[in-house]
């Protein structure tokens, strides 16, 4: 299918210039973004992505926009496309500026995208030589500033994989290119909190909140409980891994390193119960901001 386009509030063409040479977020990747999947026919989780957004922008420090602007814009997308869309990029950049790190005084652009989705059905992961910054300026942040995780999806690809997995700069695991990173050990799935510099992912806060709901024994990881070295465990069968994001869903990791590795139980479970739970609420309502941090 052709991809479908809407900016500022109006449909565009797929291929129809919409951003000029001087766009900030052209320029030096100041901007946003979100990637939603669509699933029964409606963005899902579009309430929690709208609210990351908010966040990563308030983070970014950038001027607002209208979120209910933004849902017109999903709205049009699917609209323009009944039936066919598969995933919505929403992205936000700052706008024309100088060629500086200094960001100019006009309004954001607002771009959302519909098209199709590819994804694998599992995930073939390896370990990357370099580390995530959860230092940095902007550390849980969506940004569109995604260079280092493009580097580090071509050293996955050169490799037959799919997804790169990192430590930290301490030398804990952190998380994919991606996805955040699940563990099942010792009778219980865990993941790193976000102190170790990942995402918030909105999958991975769901998977938390009802893998909890259904008695599944998942929880957050203590800020030094998961060192890069448990995937060494992954190898040799003494865990298992999955990644979460908005398109993989719940996806064991199959291979790690180019070894083949097990599925886990509690994770194969925790897919189950998501996949149940994500046909249930389209779109379900944010957890309070304490959950969030």
């Amino acid at each position: 299918m052709n991809a479908v386009v809407w900016v500022d509030g109006a449909l565009k063409a797929a291929d129809e210039p919409i951003v000029s040479a001087q766009n900030h977020g052209l320029t030096v990747g100041d901007g946003v973004f979100e990637t939603l999947a669509v699933r029964k026919g409606e963005a899902f989780a579009l309430t929690r992505h709208l609210v990351r957004l908010q966040y990563s922008m308030d983070r970014m420090g950038m001027s607002e926009i209208e979120m209910a602007l933004v849902r017109e814009g999903v709205a049009a997308v699917m609209d323009a496309r009944p039936g066919e869309v598969q995933r919505i990029r929403i992205t936000v950049v700052s706008g024309p500026g100088p060629m500086s790190s200094v960001r100019g005084k006009e309004a954001p652009n607002i771009i959302i995208w519909g098209g199709p989705s590819s994804v694998p059905e599992q995930c073939r992961a390896v370990r990357a030589p370099w580390k995530r910054n959860e230092r940095s300026a902007i550390a849980g942040v969506k940004s569109t500033s995604y260079g280092e995780n493009v580097v580090m999806a071509k050293y996955a690809a050169d490799r037959d994989a799919d997804e790169a997995l990192m430590s930290n700069t301490f030398g804990f695991l952190c998380e994919g290119t991606g996805s955040n990173i699940f563990i099942e050990k010792g009778g219980e799935i865990v993941t790193p909190p976000l102190s170790s510099g990942c995402l918030a992912g909105i999958t991975r806060g769901l998977a938390l909140e009802w893998g909890a709901r259904a008695g599944i024994r998942v929880r957050i990881a203590a800020p030094s409980e998961l060192p890069m070295s448990v995937l060494d465990d992954v190898i040799a069968g003494h865990a298992f891994a999955a990644v979460t994001s908005s398109t993989r869903n719940v996806q064991h990791v199959v291979s790690l390193d180019g070894l083949d590795v097990g599925r886990g139980p509690l994770l194969t479970q925790l897919a189950a119960v998501f996949d149940e739970q994500a046909d249930a609420q389209l779109d379900p309502a944010p957890p309070r901001q304490r959950h969030l941090v």
